[in-house]
């Protein structure tokens, strides 16, 4: 019988985390390019706490990592992390979020410089 791909309790620990439709939206607008707090907080429309929380969790599970960019942090999926492969499974069965980042980019009134 072959090896199974991931580990049982790892794979649990991912799982859990993207069972929060928040984060999970996260990712996959993560996967169309880098963000930083701002946008996100403009596209869910909740408080930066929030959304840098939810950020916290992911990036403390190595799903994304952080790059900071002058006075602001951009976030971006950790194409390095062993988990990467089943999230990258994951995203690609979920519907295109660009939309919702591009609606933010047109409206112009983010305070970092995206």
């Amino acid at each position: 019988m072959d090896k199974p791909i991931w580990d049982l309790e790892r794979a649990s620990v991912v799982f859990k985390l993207l069972a929060d439709r928040t984060r999970l939206t996260i990712m996959k607008i993560l996967e169309y390019r880098d963000c930083c707090v701002c946008e996100l907080v403009e596209i869910f429309q909740v408080s930066q706490p929030s959304i840098s929380q939810h950020l916290r969790k992911l990036r403390d599970a190595g799903l994304v990592q952080e790059e900071k960019r002058g006075q602001w942090t951009y976030y971006a999926l950790n194409e390095e992390s062993n988990d990467f492969p089943m999230v990258q499974t994951i995203l690609q069965q979920l519907p295109d979020q660009g939309t919702k980042l591009k609606a933010v980019q047109q409206k112009g009134d983010l305070h970092c410089s995206s």
